[in-house]
């Protein structure tokens, strides 16, 4: 899968996606990251992509051509008549979910994100060329590189060949709806605290029922909401 980033500040999400396991797998070519500057489609000779907007108001607005001509220009890249999701991330779209993260993975091949700065981007061209809208949260940040960069990462963390134990993504948190299980290591006791003795006992069906029940303890006791939402699923009450 090729992740296509328009942005002004392509540094900006070539840092966040370098490092780690993701960046692991942009090097080892399992995925593949194309930033494309905004700024190389400017509207005037100052290298502007931006204007005031319409009706008064603070700051500045970037224009429809210099996101259409890059969104163009990728497609030009790819086969012809080929539909390729496109996320603008705002926070006034829903907020992005673990689902959302599953569903963006099983894509084959392309997945467009512009970023947007300012006070965001003209809306007709989000009206002629995005497919979903996509919020990390209620709150406001100087531009879309971060969210786009964690939405990347969420997202290629769940495609084949990036995580060395693919087992580990189909036992963290949401997954099934629940927090993760806590989870401990070596030294048994640190600072006069134990490690649950289940999980010293070798018998893989007690650890798995204890981890099934904190799993389930730690979701009513931190996401209430989610642990409702478990609950309504499966008709228990």
């Amino acid at each position: 899968m090729t992740f296509h980033v328009i942005t002004l500040f392509p540094e900006l999400v070539e840092q966040c996606c370098n490092s780690s396991i993701i960046g692991r797998a942009f090097g080892n070519g399992v995925i593949n990251l194309e930033l494309i500057n905004l700024r190389d489609f400017a509207i005037n000779s100052y290298g502007s992509v931006d204007d005031y907007t319409y009706g008064g108001g603070a700051g500045m607005l970037i224009a429809c051509e210099p996101v259409y001509n890059a969104y163009q220009k990728i497609m030009e890249k790819l086969p012809g008549g080929s539909s390729v999701r496109t996320i603008y991330t705002t926070p006034q779209a829903r907020v992005f979910t673990q689902t959302d993260a599953k569903e963006l993975s099983r894509e084959n091949d392309d997945i467009i994100f512009i970023c947007g700065h300012y006070e965001g981007i003209d809306e007709r061209v989000l009206q002629k060329i995005v497919t979903d809208y996509y919020s990390i949260g209620d709150y406001v940040l100087t531009g879309g590189e971060l969210p786009v960069a964690v939405i990347i990462d969420a997202v290629a963390r769940l495609i084949p060949g990036v995580l060395n134990n693919d087992e580990s993504a189909e036992t963290e948190s949401f997954n099934d709806g629940l927090l993760e299980y806590p989870q401990y290591t070596r030294p048994k006791v640190w600072q006069e605290m134990e490690v649950p003795p289940v999980l010293l006992s070798g018998d893989h069906k007690k650890v798995g029922e204890w981890r099934h029940f904190m799993a389930k303890e730690r979701t009513k006791e931190r996401r209430p909401e989610l642990y409702t939402k478990y609950l309504e699923e499966r008709g228990i009450w």
